[in-house]
């Protein structure tokens, strides 16, 4: 299938699953004019314009896609990659929280990334709060960090990450499922928190209110059979009402960063470092 055509002609990964047979409830006449849309389209001029700018394309079909993803319920068919393809098949730890989070969000993270380097690299959105702190912490202490954006890449949300995207993109990852016209949409924030579950071995949550998206992200990750992690807080604080709540549940609370390595099946974590063994 030319997988980009349909991509940039608007083909979902629900609709793109209904083409392979799979059990999805579409519109196929919809469907159909996105399709016809695609063939329309130059598949190799496509392929160099993403070459041009500096954005690589791996798709579902392809070996360096990542298995743990192509296993969750709709997996993208296209991602779209700045950066270090290679670190999608490192070890990787979801980070995620409020948007809203505290300095103790900041503390916590910063006791217990470092402990990672050259283990787990770190999934993360990119939003403010929590996600930039995640990939910050990461940056400053050398581990690997991986950006899922909600949108295309000539779009940014929110400003104050626009830094932090600019030296992921050059020396970590930061990926889409959308081609790079895709504009901000509010439900695409909530579709993103499928991949960051599907990408990682476990999603840990710092700091979450009762209702809060960030539990949406470890809820998904549970139904995946990831593993599930809180970090405990203060009983009085409201950021903290929906992890200590989580953990009351059986998510496994994570007081040091033993509690996550001891779970996982970690090796050398970048592509680069195992090319110098090769």
């Amino acid at each position: 299938m030319k997988m980009l055509s349909m991509s940039l002609a608007g083909v979902t990964p629900h609709e793109y699953a209904a083409l392979l047979g799979k059990d999805r409830r579409i519109d196929r006449q919809k469907l159909a004019e996105k399709l016809r849309f695609a063939g329309q389209l130059d598949e190799d001029y496509l392929k160099r314009n993403m070459r041009e700018n500096n954005i690589s394309v791996i798709t579902i079909e392809d070996g360096i896609y990542p298995a743990g993803l192509r296993e969750i319920y709709d997996p993208p068919y296209i991602i779209y990659c700045r950066g270090d393809v290679g670190l999608l098949n490192d070890p990787l730890l979801g980070v995620v929280g409020s948007r809203k989070a505290t300095s103790y969000s900041r503390k916590v993270l910063s006791d217990i990334l470092p402990h990672f380097k050259n283990k787990i690299s770190i999934v993360s959105g990119l939003a403010y709060g929590a996600d930039e702190m995640a990939h910050e912490i990461s940056i400053n202490a050398g581990l690997k960090t991986i950006g899922v954006l909600a949108f295309g890449f000539d779009f940014h949300y929110p400003a104050t990450t626009q830094k932090i995207r600019d030296i992921m993109e050059k020396d970590h990852l930061v990926i889409s499922e959308y081609p790079p016209s895709a504009g901000i949409e509010k439900w695409k924030f909530v579709a993103r928190n499928r991949i960051i579950a599907g990408l990682s071995e476990g999603v840990l949550v710092t700091e979450a209110e009762e209702q809060s998206g960030s539990l949406i992200t470890l809820d998904m990750a549970l139904n995946e059979n990831r593993h599930a992690y809180c970090i405990p807080g203060n009983i009085t604080s409201k950021l903290s009402a929906g992890t200590n709540s989580r953990v009351r549940e059986g998510a496994k609370p994570v007081v040091c960063a033993e509690d996550i390595l001891e779970d996982f099946s970690y090796g050398i974590s970048s592509a680069s470092e195992k090319l110098k063994l090769l």
